[in-house]
């Protein structure tokens, strides 16, 4: 279970790892400006943010996450053959849209699969996740030493080859039952009714929001400033390995110290990286950072998983994960990446400091919900 679980998310990611750097490479070269770049990034988000919960509702009433996983995987790679013949903004928009409601919805699904696996215990979520991880680095630096001296069209080759195992990926995700249930609503009732968890969800989206111009525009940026795609390639992949260093301990790491504590952690270190990163294009200092994204990123997901599982009853799990990695994350995400593309045309590399106001906010909110649990505790 765990090595079938465990392909699921090294596709996913391996298809992660050439979309994130080099996307916004491939829309360059149909033509698009930065403020058509992220409004398509964004537009895309936007939608998802809704229909990737109303897809997690009807997993729950079925019971069967796993088996819309492997629709939607199917879906994905379809819409995104469908980028071969599209040309001018608006036909790269209409693919976009049906290119992410299909792929972003794999992942709370699959999470939520995990998760489920979890809590019947023998599971490390941890210590399952990081192989998507491990393939994001493989991607990022081999997408990088394959792309480079070749067309921005060899991209889109990469990404739909990538696609092909995650439906392989889909096929292997181990069956998952639950209770169901019979009101279309009953998901989403019984979780909105969770306060604390929704304040959480909010605060974690705040700080994967934060990563908006990194991962719209860090190529980009870095690319004006005469740092090859070899080398880019390798600072994405830095940050991702010591994302994997921590979720290859996370177990360890989330019992001594909690949701709530790595939620801050993950909040404080954006602050500090994205103030680095609008300051400076120095190699060394791009290096220095990256390894925050162990933090950023990888603390800020545990954080959320566990305290999900922890106070959402196990039949609304597939809601839960979607609500918060779609609705508010994707809501808070495509409002920081349209942000973010006309931060970019103005400012440029500046954009990132506006990114650290994101950590400030994630950090009030963590205290917000440290107090409440201080209360029940009490």
């Amino acid at each position: 279970m765990a090595f079938r679980l465990s392909f699921f998310y090294a596709a996913v990611f391996l298809t992660i790892g050439v979309m994130m750097p080099f996307w916004p490479v491939w829309l360059k070269s149909r033509g698009l400006d930065a403020g058509e770049i992220g409004l398509i990034l964004a537009s895309a988000m936007w939608l998802r943010a809704f229909t990737s919960p109303l897809l997690a509702q009807y997993a729950d009433r079925r019971g069967r996450p796993d088996r819309l996983a492997l629709l939607l995987g199917w879906g994905a790679l379809a819409a995104n053959c469908l980028f071969f013949w599209t040309e001018g903004f608006w036909a790269v928009l209409a693919v976009s849209i049906l290119s992410t409601m299909s792929f972003t919805a794999l992942m709370p699904l699959g999470d939520a699969v995990t998760m489920l696996k979890v809590r019947e215990g023998g599971l490390d979520y941890g210590r399952v996740r990081l192989w998507g991880s491990v393939a994001f680095i493989v991607a990022a630096t081999g997408a990088g030493s394959v792309l480079e001296g070749r067309p921005p069209s060899a991209i889109l080759w990469l990404i739909v080859g990538s696609l092909c195992l995650v439906v392989v990926g889909c096929h292997a995700i181990p069956r998952a039952e639950t209770p169901g249930s019979s009101s279309f609503l009953a998901p989403l009732r019984g979780l909105l009714q969770e306060r604390r968890v929704i304040v959480f969800m909010i605060a974690a989206s705040l700080v994967q929001a934060s990563h908006a111009v990194y991962y719209g525009f860090a190529t980009l940026h870095w690319q004006a400033s005469g740092i090859g795609a070899g080398t880019i390639g390798a600072l994405w992949a830095l940050g991702v390995i010591c994302e994997v260093a921590l979720f290859a301990f996370s177990g360890k790491f989330v019992a001594r110290f909690g949701p709530v504590a790595l939620l801050a952690m993950g909040a404080a270190s954006g602050l500090v990286r994205w103030i680095v990163l609008g300051s400076t294009t120095e190699i060394w200092a791009l290096v220095a950072v990256q390894g925050l994204h162990a933090f950023t990123f990888g603390a800020t997901h545990l954080a959320a998983m566990h305290y999900i599982a922890r106070n959402v009853p196990a039949q609304f799990a597939a809601t839960a994960q979607s609500v918060y990695s779609s609705f508010f994350g994707g809501t808070l995400m495509a409002l920081a990446m349209l942000s973010a593309g006309w931060l970019f045309d103005a400012i440029a590399g500046r954009a990132f400091l506006f990114m650290a106001g994101l950590s400030v906010a994630a950090l009030i909110l963590a205290a917000v919900v440290w107090r409440r649990e201080r209360r029940l505790d009490g």
